[in-house]
């Protein structure tokens, strides 16, 4: 994925939620449905799941969401009207994670800063399915009073890896895990941490049990600040 990854071409969506989702609907459309095909398949061999038992599943997290993060829900929304599929396609692939909760642990990730280098260094690889290399996307999203983010993420999924121009930047590593409840889920979570203005904003976004199932998530600033986050949606 990461030679692949090299050749996508940064695409810049900017102003209102629907405007942004709209635009990276339409842009995408081909690659959505691409997107759509490999969950499709994969909630079937992994989770013994069909696609409208997985709509059934995406859809209560919609009120969760509307509460916290209306914004997201207007995006998704404009996302399916540009790719000209229903709207529930699209949260089904940002819930992915929560959908097929047997899915393998994965990825690898690292942060370094002082006092081993003077700058803040976040990286990592992405161990995923190969047919979603023609799916990803680099993505820039610049937002109204927020800040400006750079993301590469799957075609109709708004929240993945990256950082913001506050010097916010984020990776995922998925955990195995039974875990789940009807919360933020993981994608959403990484997209409100991508939306924080300040490393302590960032952390108060995944800390309080909020996020649906189980991830890890690694968070660094530009500040020299690192952590390294295990969430869950239960109390341990």
């Amino acid at each position: 994925m990461s030679q692949r990854a090299k050749q996508i071409k940064k695409q810049t969506l900017a102003g209102s939620p629907y405007d942004i989702g709209y635009e990276h609907g339409k842009l995408a459309e081909v690659q959505i449905k691409n997107s759509l095909q490999t969950y499709e398949k994969m909630f079937r061999e992994y989770a013994e799941t069909s696609w409208d038992e997985a709509c059934d599943q995406a859809l209560l997290h919609v009120n969760y969401v509307k509460e916290h993060y209306p914004s997201f829900l207007e995006e998704m929304k404009a996302i399916a009207i540009g790719a000209k599929v229903e709207f529930e396609d699209i949260l089904v692939l940002n819930c992915r994670s929560e959908i097929a909760l047997t899915s393998p642990d994965g990825c690898s990730s690292f942060a370094l800063t002082q006092p081993k280098t003077e700058k803040t260094w976040l990286a990592q690889n992405w161990d995923w399915k190969r047919e979603q290399v023609n799916s990803i996307l680099h993505l820039e999203l610049v937002q109204d009073n927020l800040p400006t983010i750079q993301m590469i993420t799957e075609a109709g999924i708004i929240g993945k890896i990256g950082y913001n121009s506050h010097g916010i930047g984020v990776c995922l590593n998925a955990l195995r895990t039974n875990q789940w409840q009807a919360k933020l889920p993981i994608h959403l979570g990484l997209r409100a941490i991508l939306e924080s203005h300040t490393f302590e904003e960032a952390i108060s976004r995944i800390d309080q049990n909020q996020i649906a199932s189980a991830a890890h998530f690694l968070i660094a600033s530009k500040s020299k600040d690192i952590i390294s986050v295990e969430v869950s949606p239960v109390y341990t």
